[in-house]
């Protein structure tokens, strides 16, 4: 008898990260400083959606990766921040409450020496890089000016 792959619920495990992480404790896992989570607004919806992802710390900037492990099409966080850009963040290494960031994927001469640099760090992302024919974006989440 051969035994089958139970099939993964994303959003019941995005739930539970979402709730392990916002009651400050450890969460089943995952390494908590390595976590951020983003609220966009859904595009179609106009209803907050939060994600939790891993980051990279890049001096002010806290970058997130639409990689969707390599899928066809871009993850529907990162369509939700294309359509809106004004989202909320949670970084796991940070106390204290969510703040107001704007997003903005890098392009160009700007992308290329931080895509390596991640590929490089995260090998996870090359072998993504090699799954689809899309580019992958690379997305600053910078402090909101407004308060």
């Amino acid at each position: 008898m051969t035994r089958q792959a139970v099939p993964m619920d994303v959003r019941e495990v995005n739930k539970r990260v979402i709730e392990q992480f916002r009651a400050g404790g450890e969460v089943d896992g995952m390494h908590r400083e390595r976590l951020v989570l983003l609220t966009t607004t859904g595009r179609r919806s106009g209803e907050p959606r939060t994600t939790p992802m891993m980051f990279h710390r890049d001096g002010d900037r806290v970058l997130v990766i639409a990689s969707n492990i390599g899928a066809p099409r871009h993850p529907d966080w990162y369509l939700n921040l294309v359509a809106d850009p004004e989202v909320t963040v949670e970084v796991g290494d940070e106390s204290g409450a969510a703040r107001r960031a704007v997003a903005r994927a890098l392009e160009g001469a700007e992308r290329e020496p931080v895509w390596e640099m991640l590929k490089a760090t995260y090998p996870f992302f090359a072998e993504h890089e090699q799954k689809t024919t899309r580019t992958i974006p690379v997305v600053a989440l910078l402090p909101s000016t407004e308060g």
